[in-house]
């Protein structure tokens, strides 16, 4: 049974589902640190990320600007679900857990506001067992222009 009572859901869906793949096409840095979507819908996306020998620290750990970027990401394709264009506008993260070299983190990012131009998400940093790595909250900016129609000249 389809959880979504009426067709704009599904449109909405669409929606988001074209943005993803619209943002994902030119995200150098996602995809070159190996980040998957695992998911994506209006408000809400989720990313994973393999940590590699080379994001690992001077103390054996994750560097937190790995985990810092995928939260970002996370977040980045969260806000961008409705097709226009939105950029950070203050991000914070804070540290839980330590990643370590192998983990794979998920990163979930869910819409708490959006009204106007400004958005707040939160996004939550997991480990292969479940346990939170870290909490990132992001407040997004609407900017000229669209995902999915021409860019603004």
């Amino acid at each position: 049974m389809d959880a979504r009572p009426d067709h704009q859901d599904d449109a909405s869906h669409a929606i988001a589902t074209a943005c993803a793949e619209a943002m994902w096409a030119d995200d150098q840095a996602s995809r070159g640190l190996g980040m998957v979507i695992e998911r994506v819908s209006p408000g809400e996306a989720v990313l994973s990320m393999t940590i590699r020998s080379d994001m690992t620290n001077g103390h054996g750990i994750c560097h937190g600007g790995f985990i810092f970027t995928l939260a970002d990401s996370a977040f980045a394709f969260a806000c961008n679900t409705y097709d226009q264009r939105t950029v950070a506008q203050h991000c914070a993260v804070t540290f839980l857990l330590p990643g370590r070299r192998g983990d794979r983190l998920t990163a979930h990012a869910v819409e708490r506001n959006r009204s106007g131009r400004s958005g707040i998400y939160d996004v939550t940093v997991r480990d292969g067992k479940g346990a939170v790595v870290a909490e990132f909250r992001g407040h997004s900016r609407t900017i000229a222009g669209t995902l999915l129609g021409p860019d603004p000249q």
